[in-house]
């Protein structure tokens, strides 16, 4: 009977693949007419270049991918909340949400139908095969929200160790003479070999102004794109700035000493945490050791003796 079972998940497995191979040949279908055209392009272009190949790649995967989470987000209702969080993480593309759902779900189905085959053939019964299963799957579908996260927390982390430096020659250039608009294209430049995710984001807020979106609209998708505190604040005071003509460069620098006053305060309070979190370690491994090396000989000083004295 579990052989039987066995052969029956070999065979939906491998039904899953054919499935999934027939739906990526339709995403890549095309016309005979246009096969023979790009047939007669490549022969005059010599040698297919792997880049390329790779680009075709990852276009197909896409496609794939897009067409299954059409499936998902059709019945999700946190499209705005997803996409929010893919643009902090740096993915801007305009199918980043079907492309993460389709992950997600791809994933999922993915390792459910390899542990599910994979669990037997290391003697494994039928229901590991099953557990595994549905670890495969619940791994698959949380992986990459665990991964989006990561990359979340990671472009904030260096957005706000690197704006208090940005914000200083932000005030620099403003004393200069430059426009707030020229200033910031300055700094992205500068500030590129500290923090390239601050210089793309600053080098997007000036591309948006320059296409023709208002400063303030602007701005706040900068807020919006990074999701860091600081930066949201110094959104605001920007936007106050404009609206009511006060200085740029004093607003500025306000806003760069106070960023500087909580970083040294986050620094305090990670030097305060560090005597707590010693003691962990120091009680696991530390003490435990002393004690070996402090007790032992002496433990076995008086085994010794009482043994001599046959009172072990």
């Amino acid at each position: 009977m579990s052989r039987e079972l066995y052969l029956v998940g070999a065979f939906a497995a491998l039904s899953g693949a054919c499935f999934v191979y027939f739906v990526a040949q339709l995403g890549r279908w095309r016309s005979p007419e246009i096969s023979r055209q790009l047939a007669a392009l490549r022969g005059f272009s010599g040698p297919q270049d792997w880049g390329r190949t790779k680009r075709e790649r990852l276009e197909r995967l896409s496609v794939l991918l897009r067409g299954v989470g059409e499936r998902v987000a059709g019945h999700r209702h946190d499209s705005d909340t997803v996409r929010a969080t893919l643009a902090q993480a740096g993915f801007l593309h305009p199918d980043s949400v079907l492309i993460y759902w389709g992950a997600r779900l791809g994933l999922a189905m993915v390792l459910m139908g390899l542990t599910f085959v994979m669990v037997p053939l290391f003697g494994g019964g039928a229901p590991s095969a099953l557990v595994g299963s549905i670890w495969g799957a619940a791994v698959g579908w949380v992986a990459p929200a665990f991964y989006v996260g990561r990359k979340v927390k990671e472009r904030q982390l260096e957005i706000s160790r690197a704006l208090p430096d940005a914000l200083d020659m932000l005030v620099v250039c403003v004393e200069a003479g430059l426009g707030l608009n020229q200033a910031l294209v300055r700094v992205a430049e500068e500030v590129d070999r500290v923090s390239p995710v601050l210089s793309e984001q600053l080098v997007m807020v000036n591309l948006e102004i320059r296409a023709g979106t208002g400063r303030e609209e602007a701005l706040r998708r900068l807020a919006d794109r990074t999701g860091v505190p600081e930066v949201s604040s110094l959104v605001s005071m920007l936007i106050q700035t404009d609206r009511f003509g006060t200085s740029v460069a004093q607003t500025l620098r306000v806003q760069s000493n106070s960023l500087r006053t909580k970083r040294r305060q986050r620094a305090e309070e990670a030097a305060a945490k560090t005597a707590i979190k010693l003691v962990f370690p120091l009680v696991l491994f530390i003490f435990p050791a002393l004690f070996v090396v402090i007790l032992g000989p002496a433990t076995i000083t008086i085994f010794d003796t009482l043994s001599g004295l046959g009172l072990e």
